[in-house]
């Protein structure tokens, strides 16, 4: 493709070369720079692309985006732009043809709930016909095709990439997590969104390397919001005000408040076989009795933004509510059912926030026991420890603490740091460093009616030592565990997962 049709919808400057320069791939990694390719310069918080600008040019890269002055021969191309991370959005768009025109596209953004979120919408547009592409924390579907995910929203090169082959496919439609860092990258600079959702907001990702305070994290989420055509907004959170400041879409909004479009009214537990759910009324566009099967106020939220899109999408009701009924997203609040008398639970609590608000939901189908099972990864801030040790020392019946992700640290250590913060409680606690092994034990010491949550790990299927990952999943660990013990010694066993 022509340089000249790439810099179509950016500002620019000519510093050296041809604008009819032929450009046969674009790459943002220099390790993957071939001969003829456009390599964009990108200044970073860990390092600077312009420091490979010589090492590209000795690759024959055809084209450099910079944002400073490099020196490289005169046959190569190099253009200069006040951004290169937006200009690269905006020239990946244009190298794939511009695909997301010619998508339905969602966007989902928020602190919590974006995962399940999107999923149930995937589901209840498959279920009706569309052919859905999803783009997350988890992975990327492409039809039959998984991609494993490294960011929740990829760079933008590869994110055109990947809704150039779902275009390819067939595909009609594709929801995708947005995150804050996506928005402040310009990884989604150039889509075309049709619908955005907010979820939820609190405070996570403030930091040196993410954003400087609460106020700055709140308006990259609102930007979704001049971004898209149709906004979803959840009216119960605190921050919504906010986020909808400056909006420029539709406004459509969801919540257990009078006057939403869709509001949940009359909430109620349930708990059978080990299950946990909650079911309530749906009012507003809808008149409908919901059963969502997964635990908690959380989901409730979760399904109504679920349903809002899916209605604007042509949905019927009754497949949405088919869906809720039996959805079920990996690492998030996953019920594994190998017992109708204790539930245990897999999600990705990995810090305090997230592992009290689990906590706080399961407390309330009254428990047996509440135990939560939980380690903290290495070479991370050590009073993340301490927190988590607190949370669980106050909320749960019994804390497990195993290891997680040990990276170069001994995992008995971190567990000591954990202990500090159970210290602060009266909360009953063993140790065993052996994921698998502190597993086994919860589920061999499993009493009637006890939640078990396995915490911190969720969809990921490795642990991380000494720089190497190995392959470790929890579903495999408990299913290992079933093969290798006595289930019938197994309180209520009944295995309706991996039979």
């Amino acid at each position: 493709m022509r340089l000249e049709r790439l810099v179509e919808r950016i500002e620019y400057r000519l510093v050296q070369g041809s604008l009819d320069t032929e450009v046969t791939r674009i790459e943002n990694d220099s390790r993957k720079v071939t001969e003829g390719d456009l390599f964009f310069c990108i200044t970073g918080s860990v390092s600077d692309g312009h420091r490979y600008a010589g090492e590209v040019a000795e690759k024959k890269a055809a084209v450099l985006v910079v944002e400073k002055d490099v020196e490289v021969p005169q046959d190569i191309t190099v253009i200069r732009v006040e951004n290169s991370r937006y200009a690269m959005a905006m020239m990946a768009t244009a190298f794939y043809g511009y695909p997301s025109d010619k998508l339905k596209v969602i966007g989902v953004t928020g602190t919590k709930g974006k995962t399940t979120t999107t999923y149930m919408i995937r589901s209840m547009l498959e279920a009706a016909g569309h052919k859905t592409g999803l783009i997350g924390t988890i992975e990327s579907i492409i039809g039959e095709k998984v991609i494993p995910s490294e960011n929740t929203t990829p760079e933008s090169v590869v994110m055109q990439s990947t809704l150039r082959e779902m275009v390819d496919a067939g595909l009609d439609s594709v929801v995708m997590e947005v995150s804050s860092q996506g928005l402040m990258l310009d990884r989604i600079a150039g889509l075309s969104f049709d619908y955005g959702i907010f979820t939820n907001l609190s405070e996570d990702h403030i930091g040196p390397n993410e954003h400087k305070d609460i106020a700055d994290y709140l308006s990259w989420k609102a930007k979704l919001f001049t971004l898209c055509d149709k906004g979803i907004f959840n009216m119960d959170d605190p921050y919504c005000g906010e986020i909808m400041k400056g909006h420029t879409c539709e406004v459509i909004t969801y919540g257990m408040q009078d006057g939403v479009d869709y509001q949940a009214k009359n909430l109620q537990l349930f708990e059978q076989d080990g299950c946990l759910g909650i079911t309530y009324q749906l009012d507003g566009v809808f008149q409908r009795d919901i059963m969502v099967d997964m635990p908690g106020e959380f989901s409730v939220h979760n399904s109504l933004a679920a349903i809002a899109v899916a209605k604007e999408m042509g949905v019927p009701i009754e497949k949405s509510m088919d869906i809720l009924k039996e959805i079920r997203v990996k690492g998030r609040v996953e019920l594994i059912p190998i017992s109708d008398s204790f539930t245990i639970l897999i999600d990705y609590a990995h810090n305090a926030v997230s592992l009290e608000s689990i906590l706080t939901t399961l407390r309330a189908y009254e428990p047996g026991r509440l135990i939560a099972l939980f380690g903290c990864g290495g070479n991370r801030s050590k009073v993340r420890r301490y927190e988590m040790g607190e949370v669980s020392g106050k909320l749960a019946d019994l804390t497990i603490i195993t290891s997680d992700n040990p990276r170069d640290e001994k995992p008995q250590a971190i567990i000591e740091d954990i202990k500090l913060g159970m210290a602060k409680t009266t909360g009953e606690f063993v140790e065993i460093a052996d994921r698998k092994e502190a597993i086994r034990y919860a589920i061999l010491n499993a009493r009637q009616r006890d939640v078990i949550v396995l915490a911190g790990k969720g969809h990921e299927d490795y642990q991380e030592i000494k720089g190497k990952k190995y392959h470790m999943d929890e579903r495999d660990l408990i299913r290992e565990i079933l093969e290798e013990e006595d289930v019938n010694k197994i309180c209520g066993y009944n295995n309706r997962y991996f039979a």
